[in-house]
């Protein structure tokens, strides 16, 4: 007999709690660990960064994995991998060894990533769903505010070394997994899913938008946080006082900021996310202050929940059958430039800073314009304002 609280919100908030517990943690602790235990340079964390996300690029393999496992069974596998990657990354502090466990920690997290977005937007209805997202991201937020206090008092009075945090937090993210494998039913979706790769034209305005913001986003995870590290010296104990800063923003704002998308459209969030972006870009070129840089990095990741309407355009766009199929290919689009940039642009860092943050700038005018063509009230007929698949508006 299924349980009043054994429902798919449920579910979906508690995956949104075990995987930050993973996640957070190992991104936290990262840059840190790479410096100081394998004598990372610009070219390594490029390199490490870029296979990071060699399995977000083969995501759309998701399609061929549903065809034996169902999306919740997946999810659930996969957040355990997740955990497995992130506890085992402590004890192999070599080039070789990180790369291989965050390989398999990437691996875990991508897949995840990419049926959990499938199950959100096919159990929550398109009026509900920016503010159920930003509520996830709220719940997520929270999760690694808590995460990152506790790894403070674990890094700064009790000095427990990085092996053994790594272990706790990968570990606690498997053990969660598991209650979700044993104490929730299998909830059956309302539309059978397409089990075959398809990209339609009429979809176009989507995959342009989650290429150039799988770029945007690398170069905010690879190398705003680097910064702070190589060019003013933080420990991972400030590192992870600005991420406290940044989630504090999420937890109190995530769930308001999706029903704003609601009431605003999904044009005009976005449009507002990608002008701060080119800002902020513009401003990491050339900020030689670490309290100045320290400001941008919590005011550009503060834009990051704007991202929801990237979601809630293709939901209300999407025939319901498409939604698995189209999550995996959409991560495979988003992930195309983030397996090059970082290698390629670690290269450029060692030369030049300001460049790097300059080609992000370039990005986010790219998106800037894409952000235009989205219709004031985007349906499936009419997913753009001009040009492929254009519809009477």
């Amino acid at each position: 007999m299924q349980r009043s609280w054994q429902t798919p919100h449920n579910l979906l908030v508690l995956m949104s709690i075990a995987m930050p517990i993973a996640f957070s943690a190992w991104a936290a602790l990262l840059n840190n660990f790479v410096v100081e235990r394998a004598g990372f340079t610009g070219i390594e964390i490029g390199i490490l960064q870029s296979l990071r996300e060699v399995p977000g690029f083969l995501a759309f393999t998701t399609v061929f994995v549903l065809l034996i496992l169902k999306e919740q069974t997946f999810a659930v596998l996969a957040l355990a991998l997740l955990g497995i990657g992130v506890a085992l990354a402590g004890f192999f502090p070599t080039a070789l060894g990180l790369y291989l466990t965050t390989v398999l920690m990437s691996t875990g997290f991508h897949y995840f990533e990419v049926v959990k977005q499938s199950l959100a937007l096919q159990w929550y209805d398109k009026a509900e769903a920016p503010r159920a997202f930003g509520k996830l991201i709220s719940v997520g937020s929270i999760t690694s505010l808590i995460v990152y206090a506790v790894l403070w008092i674990l890094l700064e009075p009790l000095q427990i070394d990085y092996v053994w945090i790594f272990l706790l937090a990968g570990g606690s993210c498997c053990a969660l997994a598991v209650f979700m494998w044993t104490g929730f039913p299998r909830f059956r979706a309302e539309h059978k899913q397409t089990q075959s790769l398809i990209l339609k034209k009429r979809y176009w305005l989507f995959y342009a938008l989650q290429f150039f913001s799988g770029a945007r986003r690398q170069i905010f995870m690879v190398f705003a946080a680097f910064l702070m590290v190589e060019k003013f010296g933080y420990s991972a104990a400030q590192v992870t006082t600005l991420f406290l800063a940044n989630y504090a923003f999420n937890w109190l704002f995530a769930e308001r900021i999706g029903g704003l998308i609601g009431r605003i459209g999904e044009r005009k969030a976005l449009t507002i996310e990608y002008v701060g972006l080119v800002v902020v870009f513009t401003a990491y070129a050339f900020v030689d202050n670490a309290y100045i840089a320290a400001g941008l990095y919590i005011i550009d990741h503060m834009f990051f929940a704007l991202a929801i309407a990237i979601k809630t355009y293709f939901q209300k766009i999407a025939s319901p059958e498409d939604i698995a199929s189209t999550a995996g290919v959409s991560f495979t689009i988003n992930h195309i430039a983030a397996v090059v940039i970082p290698a390629a642009l670690g290269l450029v860092w060692v030369v030049s800073h300001s460049a790097v943050f300059l080609v992000g700038t370039g990005f986010a005018l790219c998106s800037l314009l894409l952000s235009q063509n989205i219709p004031a009230r985007p349906v499936a007929g009419n997913e753009v304002k001009w040009g492929l698949a254009r519809a009477d508006a």
